[in-house]
C-alpha cells in the first residue's frame, strides 16, 4: 500500500497504538494483518522498521466502524499486533485501547459532538459486549486537556468514564468456565474466569513470588515465566480458548495482599511479559474474583467498610479502581472505570 493509509495514533488508557476506519483498511483479513505489520514494524524486538515501540502496550490497533446495530454508535474491533512474531490476533479485547475510540469516532464523524459531553455506545466486537464511553466536547470539539490522573500515564487529560455491563463469559462461555471458583492446575489453586478478559487468577506466593516485585524483576525471572505459562498451556482448553500457545489470552495474575490502601495488588502477565500497570478488563476480571468467596483474590483482597462496591487494584506503578455494581445477591453485574485518551497524531501511515 505505497500510497499509504489514513491513521491516527493515540494514547488510550495505559496503552498506544493506531487507530483505522475500517474501510480505510484492506477488506481481506491476510492483506490487512500483512499491512498491520509493516506500519508496526513486526517481527523484530526493537519494531525499529515501524511505528510500534517494542513493547505489546504499544503494539495495539483499533479498527472503527459506524454501527448498523440499534442504540449503538460504533462497532469497534481490537487488534493485537505482536512485537516478535508475525501474528495480529483479535482474541481479545482491550480497555484501555477503548478509551481512544469514542474520540477517535467524533472527530472522524462517526458520532456528532454534542455540547458538554457526548455518550459513545461501543460495540466491542471481540467479545460482542457493549461500553458507554463519556468523552469531553466542550463547544462541540473533543477535548484532550483535563484534570483526571490515571496510574501508569504522566501528567493529566480529559476524563474518559468506561461504563460495561454484561460482559461476563464474554470470551469463554461464562464467568466461570470450568464451573468452579477454584481448580487446582500443576499444584496452584487458580480461579479461571473471564468478566470481558479471560484471566487466572492465583496467589503470587503460590508461583515462588511474593506479588511486589517490579516489572523488570519479574520479566527476568525466566523459572517464574516458565511455571506460569505451564499452567496457561493446560488451562486454555478448559477455558474454551482451545490451544493458546500463540494467543495472546488468557492473562496470568498474580495477587497479593495490598500495601498501600488497596483492596489487592497483582502483577498482570500479557501473557509472556509483566504488564506496566493492569489492563482495564483484566482489572474488572480481577475485582470480580474479589468478591467470589474461596478464591484465590478473595484470600488477598481487603476491602473498604466505606466503599465496598470499590475495588482498588494496586499495580507496579500505581493503582487501577474498578466501581463494582452487585446485585442482591452480591453477585457483580456491572463495572465502571475511569479511562484518559490522547491524539498524538492524525495523517497518513505506510507500509
Amino acid at each position: 500500500m505505497s500510497d499509504g493509509v489514513r491513521a491516527m495514533w493515540m494514547r488510550g488508557g495505559t496503552s498506544k497504538g493506531g487507530y483505522f476506519l475500517a474501510d480505510d483498511l484492506p477488506a481481506d483479513v491476510a492483506a490487512r494483518d500483512a499491512f498491520l505489520l509493516r506500519v508496526m514494524g513486526s517481527p523484530d524486538p526493537r519494531q525499529i522498521d515501524g511505528l510500534g515501540a517494542g513493547d505489546p502496550l504499544t503494539s495495539k490497533v483499533a479498527v472503527v466502524r459506524r454501527s448498523e446495530r440499534e442504540g449503538i454508535d460504533v462497532d469497534y474491533l481490537f487488534l493485537q499486533v505482536f512485537v516478535d512474531q508475525a501474528i495480529v490476533t483479535d482474541a481479545q479485547n482491550c480497555g484501555n485501547i477503548l478509551a481512544g475510540v469514542g474520540p477517535f469516532a467524533i472527530e472522524r464523524g462517526l458520532v456528532p459532538a454534542q455540547d458538554g459531553v457526548t455518550p459513545v455506545a461501543i460495540f466491542m466486537e471481540n467479545t460482542e459486549q457493549v461500553a458507554v464511553a463519556s468523552v469531553q466536547t466542550p463547544r462541540g470539539v473533543v477535548r484532550y486537556d483535563g484534570d483526571a490522573r490515571i496510574d501508569g500515564v504522566p501528567g493529566t487529560a480529559a476524563p474518559v468514564p468506561l461504563a460495561f455491563r454484561d460482559t461476563a463469559g464474554s470470551s469463554c462461555g461464562a464467568l466461570l468456565p470450568t464451573g468452579h471458583v477454584t481448580d487446582e492446575i500443576d499444584g496452584v489453586a487458580c480461579t479461571l474466569i473471564d468478566n470481558g478478559m479471560p484471566c487466572v487468577v492465583m496467589l503470587a506466593e503460590d508461583v515462588g513470588v511474593t506479588g511486589y516485585e517490579d516489572r523488570q524483576t519479574l520479566d527476568a525471572d525466566t523459572a517464574l515465566k516458565a511455571r506460569i505459562e505451564a499452567i496457561r498451556l493446560i488451562v486454555g482448553p478448559m477455558m474454551n480458548l482451545g490451544d493458546v500457545a500463540e494467543k495472546s489470552v488468557p492473562k496470568m495474575m498474580l495477587v497479593a495482599p495490598p500495601k498501600n490502601g488497596g483492596t489487592i495488588t497483582v502483577r498482570s502477565f500479557i501473557p509472556h511479559r509483566a504488564h506496566a500497570s493492569i489492563g482495564v478488563l483484566g482489572a474488572v476480571s480481577v475485582a470480580t474474583a474479589c468478591y467470589l468467596p474461596g478464591s484465590p483474590a478473595a484470600a488477598a483482597a481487603r476491602f473498604s467498610e466505606t466503599s465496598p462496591h470499590t475495588v482498588s487494584v494496586e499495580h507496579p506503578t500505581g493503582e487501577t479502581t474498578c466501581v463494582m455494581e452487585l446485585d442482591d445477591g452480591g453477585e457483580v453485574v456491572g463495572a465502571a472505570m475511569l479511562r484518559t485518551a490522547r491524539k498524538l497524531f492524525d495523517g497518513t501511515v505506510f507500509a
